[in-house]
């Protein structure tokens, strides 16, 4: 499944794993999980990967691997950002090495795109990556060039991958302070050309200083991130997300010159005591102006 999309920091989505596991907080309200149990029924997109509980339908933890569409990118000429399994995590438990070798290899040869990867399995990925990377007989550039020629019946750049790719972004949902001390440090030890973070839903306050600059508590010098995404939840059930959470992001950004990406204040967005009238608070032009900002790594 790959389409248009309204999450305003990228421009197309491509699901070529579907279905997720719940793994922490802020899954509870997953707009994913809500979408996909409405063709979840028998012989559709979803089946079998989500039920319904009292709380409303969740992940049932399967995951179904779409080979058929792993081609997509390739079909794509115009270059696009593209944000790869919206309706999943490549790096969920039960999808193999292989079928991520692929992934990134069809990657690799559309150097025109840009992909931008997010995941709460951080330890995981970084398995992957130095995985692939230190296999004595066969490097990870090669390994993933080899699965991704599979597919390049139309639509390659016809240039070899460097090292990280230069267009895949490797990112962390993080909602809390809690998940950010346990998933950023394994992002940031990561090899990748960027490392970003999605603080939605963001569930309380964040202090990222010690990953915004290059001094961190840990046994090797690593880079900061590179970009920050913020937002406040949407949908049935959300939980308030403080303006002063979202502000203090942007100052932490500020001083150590990051950029970040304001994505929407919530469904209990409030301004000026007036409610915000877009029911996720996704529209500017309702917020403070100071709020305003939507940036991108250069």
């Amino acid at each position: 499944m790959s389409s248009s999309t309204s999450i305003e920091w990228t421009e197309e989505t491509w699901n070529p794993v579907r279905g997720c596991g719940v793994v922490s907080p802020g899954c509870t309200n997953c707009y994913a999980m809500k979408q996909a149990h409405r063709f979840s029924g028998k012989g559709k997109a979803y089946e079998g990967l989500t039920k319904m509980s009292k709380g409303g339908p969740v992940w049932t933890g399967k995951v179904a691997l779409h080979r058929e569409l792993l081609d997509w990118p390739l079909r794509r000429k115009k270059p696009l950002r593209i944000f790869v399994n919206s309706m999943s995590d490549l790096f969920h438990e039960d999808v193999s090495w292989e079928f991520i070798d692929a992934v990134f290899g069809v990657m690799a040869v559309t150097e025109r795109h840009t992909y931008q990867i997010l995941t709460k399995r951080p330890k995981r990925m970084l398995e992957y990556l130095r995985r692939q990377k230190l296999d004595p007989l066969l490097g990870f550039p090669e390994r993933i060039a080899q699965r991704a020629a599979e597919f390049i019946g139309h639509g390659h750049d016809n240039c070899g991958p460097g090292w990280p790719l230069s267009n895949v972004w490797l990112g962390v949902s993080v909602e809390d302070q809690e998940r950010a001390d346990e998933r950023i440090p394994l992002l940031l030890q990561t090899p990748a050309a960027v490392r970003w973070i999605s603080a939605e839903p963001l569930l309380g306050p964040l202090n990222l200083r010690l990953f915004l600059t290059k001094k961190l508590l840990h046994p090797e010098q690593v880079p900061p991130l590179d970009w920050v995404v913020v937002g406040g939840e949407s949908g049935p059930g959300a939980r308030a997300c403080s303006l002063d959470w979202i502000r203090s992001l942007m100052e932490q950004c500020r001083t150590a010159g990051v950029p970040i990406f304001v994505k929407q204040l919530g469904a209990h967005g409030t301004f000026a005591q007036r409610r915000l009238k877009n029911r996720k608070g996704g529209d500017p032009l309702e917020w403070p102006e100071d709020l305003r900002v939507r940036e991108y790594p250069a």
